[in-house]
Parts: structure tokens; C-alpha cells; sequence
């Protein structure tokens, strides 16, 4: 079982109680009515499926009912951050992660 840290609660909580909510940092287009139905379309279906780190949208449903964002690797399914919304994520990239550093650091040594 999964355990999540909630960044609003401030606990780590079963998985149960939360649920996915699709890719994070989407931004709304300023005007709507000027989109073309092209784009308007790219917003509201197409999302980003990368192998490997993937910042989502995340709800403590059975929690404070609150939204926030995670980092997780989809290979491994490994939740590397959670943070609220409006923050920036610690890990952007595969040489951002834990692993990653620990590997780095194996190999000088």
C-alpha cells in the first residue's frame, strides 16, 4: 500500500484516501473566446503521458478535501514530493531525483 503525504494536513496518509486528478501546471487560456476549437480541444483533452517523472493534480478526498500536486514516477510509481498549489516542484527532472543523486554519489566514490 502507498502511503501519501497530504502538504495541507501535514500527514502521511493511506492511498485510499486520495485520489488522482490528472497532470498539474495545465494553465487556463486567458481568453477562452479567441481560442480556435483546435485549441480550445488541446486544452480540455490532450495531457502529457511521459515515462519517468510527472507532476499530477492529487485530491485528499477522504481527508481536508484539499487539492495539491505531486511528482511521481510513473515507472516505479513512487511519489518522490507533494506541494501545494501555486508552489514550484523540488524535482523537475530524472537527474532532479533521489535515486538519481544517490547513483551520482555511488559513482564517485
Amino acid at each position: 500500500m502507498l502511503h501519501i503525504f497530504c502538504p495541507h494536513c501535514g500527514e502521511l496518509r493511506s492511498e485510499e484516501e486520495f485520489h488522482s486528478s490528472g497532470q498539474a501546471h495545465i494553465p487556463r487560456p486567458l481568453d477562452p473566446n479567441t481560442c480556435t476549437d483546435e485549441e480550445w480541444g488541446n486544452y480540455m483533452f490532450f495531457r502529457d503521458n511521459p515515462r519517468g517523472l510527472h507532476h499530477e493534480l492529487w485530491i485528499h478526498a477522504a481527508g481536508c478535501r484539499q487539492y495539491f500536486n505531486a511528482t511521481r514516477d510513473t515507472l516505479t510509481y513512487e511519489i518522490l514530493e507533494t506541494y501545494k498549489i501555486g508552489t514550484k516542484p523540488q524535482f523537475t527532472d530524472k537527474t532532479d531525483s533521489p535515486k538519481a543523486a544517490t547513483q551520482a554519489l555511488g559513482e564517485k566514490v
